[in-house]
């Protein structure tokens, strides 16, 4: 019975730790390890730099101001979540 629940306990720590390894990073750890100059947006140079592609910063900075607000970076997450498959995966928060 012991080797049951010891066996059990360790499945349920495993399964927990592998959901939380594969959790997206938030919106706001992105933003900050993005956010090289602190100007509270990633701008085109930044999002290049964290290994992303430039051809999606245009579809990412919706506003077209240059640069992707915290905003921005949610929603486009969101669609990620939603439309998995025609989006990509989320980007890693640390490079």
């Amino acid at each position: 019975m012991r080797r049951k629940i010891a066996a059990l306990a360790l499945a349920t720590l495993a399964a927990f730790a592998a959901g939380s390894a594969l959790a997206a990073p938030s919106p706001e750890k992105i933003l900050k390890a993005w956010d090289k100059n602190g100007d509270g947006g990633i701008d085109k140079d930044e999002w290049i730099a964290a290994g992303r592609k430039e051809a999606r910063f245009a579809k990412a900075d919706t506003d077209g101001d240059g640069k992707i607000s915290l905003e921005e970076l949610k929603a486009g997450m969101a669609r990620m979540k939603t439309h998995p498959a025609t989006t990509g995966q989320a980007p890693p928060a640390e490079h």
